[in-house]
């Protein structure tokens, strides 16, 4: 309907966005798809009107015969040829300019009924400009009984309504007025290391916009097998620990704050080094997998922190170089 066609006092539905990163998930993404325009097709009426923005970070546009196959004008695709999610996540922020909400997700979580309709609720509610939801891990096998032990794949769940100060954009609503004013992205140096949507949530945040928690927008997150070793965890216990030392340094500003910040995180980082040594060790002596589990994943975190403040950058998502 145009603006000239519409009678005086009638309210102008809300465009909503729904972005999806894809990266050689073409499974993934085949499977998601119809799920989110089933929770399109659930809340599209007189409040809103959703489509699907794919943004492919594959240079050779790999996931678009998944798109062209599904064949719904509600789904929009993109190549965004820049490596890295900073990046993929700014281009899907451009496409998704015209719209009133974005909402992301990952392309290898499934949302849960209501998902769409239970952000949406919540942020009118609010008047938030951020909602998060809840993640739920699902494995494609049977864990490590190291892994199991230290309990490592479970998620925050809130109240709804709290206030939260970080989040990460698996499952994430946007008000995307805000961002046009604050002029907020995501930030390229963390493209390759993970922590972008940390520094960005945290700086929205900081210019005094709200972010509230919704537990019953639920999506159930795919633990690929891959991920579901001691390897993996300890890997990504180091990266989360580096990551926020960086995010710190960023978010710090000022040559003397940055020092501040360096202070802060090594006082941070060795305790977890020492207590969580301590505990593996009690954890070998006593034979419990969950002390022994936990304290190394504790160590991990705090050698990420003390290698973030010497200017080391683990490079998680760093992807091979062609052959």
């Amino acid at each position: 309907m145009t603006e000239a066609a519409r009678a005086p006092g009638e309210r102008r539905s809300a465009a909503v966005t729904i972005g999806v990163i894809t990266f050689r998930r073409a499974t993934d993404l085949r499977e998601i798809l119809p799920l989110l325009l089933q929770q399109a097709a659930e809340v599209t009426g007189p409040e809103y009107r959703v489509d699907v923005l794919v943004v492919d970070n594959d240079a050779e546009g790999s996931a678009r015969p998944v798109v062209e196959a599904l064949g719904s004008p509600r789904v929009r695709y993109v190549v965004e040829p820049t490596p890295g999610i900073a990046a993929a996540r700014n281009r899907v922020l451009d496409e998704g300019d015209s719209a009133d909400l974005l909402v992301f997700i990952d392309d290898d979580e499934r949302p849960r009924p209501q998902w769409l309709r239970s952000l949406l609720e919540t942020r009118a509610r609010s008047g938030a400009a951020a909602v998060a939801g809840a993640v739920i891990s699902a494995f494609d096998g049977p864990l490590d009984p190291w892994v199991q032990a230290g309990d490592f794949f479970r998620r925050r769940r809130l109240p709804t309504g709290t206030p939260i100060r970080v989040a990460a954009t698996n499952n994430l609503l946007l008000d995307m007025a805000v961002l046009r004013r604050t002029g907020l992205r995501f930030d390229p140096a963390f493209g390759i290391t993970g922590g972008s949507d940390t520094l960005f949530t945290r700086r929205l945040v900081a210019a005094g916009e709200t972010m509230v928690w919704c537990d019953e927008a639920v999506v159930i997150d795919r633990v690929p097998v891959s991920r579901m070793t001691r390897q993996w965890v300890l890997r990504r216990a180091f990266r989360s620990g580096n990551s926020t030392s960086r995010v710190d340094l960023v978010l710090a500003g000022t040559a003397a704050a940055r020092v501040g910040a360096r202070v802060r995180a090594v006082a941070r980082g060795v305790p977890r080094v020492v207590a969580g040594a301590a505990r593996w060790s009690l954890g070998k002596v006593t034979r419990s997998a969950r002390h022994e589990a936990a304290g190394l994943r504790t160590a991990a975190r705090g050698a990420g922190m003390l290698a973030g403040t010497v200017g080391v950058a683990y490079q998680e998502y760093r992807r091979p170089a062609a052959a």
